[in-house]
């Protein structure tokens, strides 16, 4: 497990690890991996970890019921842990009001 000391700042006050540059501790942004929605540099204390997080195959209707669904299915009332994907998807993917008027992807067949 990385720590702080493997991080540099920049001048700009961004941050980099491991050749890719971040806003900030905490603070998703656009995958690079494929497959994968979102990365963040995930910090809890002196921990330093790179998670990517979020299936690109889900597309944007997250619409209430998936949403309730998916939290149920991954008990996102107890994802605590800032180091994983876990917590991530609930909290930035899945948290909050839904319902995106855009449809699911061609080939993805649901009841929502």
């Amino acid at each position: 497990m990385a720590t702080t000391k493997d991080v540099k700042r920049t001048p700009s006050g961004k941050l980099t690890y491991r050749g890719e540059t971040f806003p900030g501790y905490n603070k998703p942004k656009p995958s690079n991996r494929e497959g994968k929605k979102y990365m963040v540099l995930a910090k809890s204390g002196d921990k330093v970890k790179l998670i990517h997080f979020g299936a690109t195959g889900y597309g944007h209707n997250y619409s209430d019921a998936a949403r309730k669904s998916f939290r149920a299915r991954h008990n996102c009332d107890t994802a605590t842990d800032k180091l994983t994907a876990r917590y991530w998807s609930c909290k930035f993917l899945w948290a909050g009001k839904g319902g995106s008027t855009k449809a699911n992807p061609k080939g993805v067949r649901g009841k929502f």
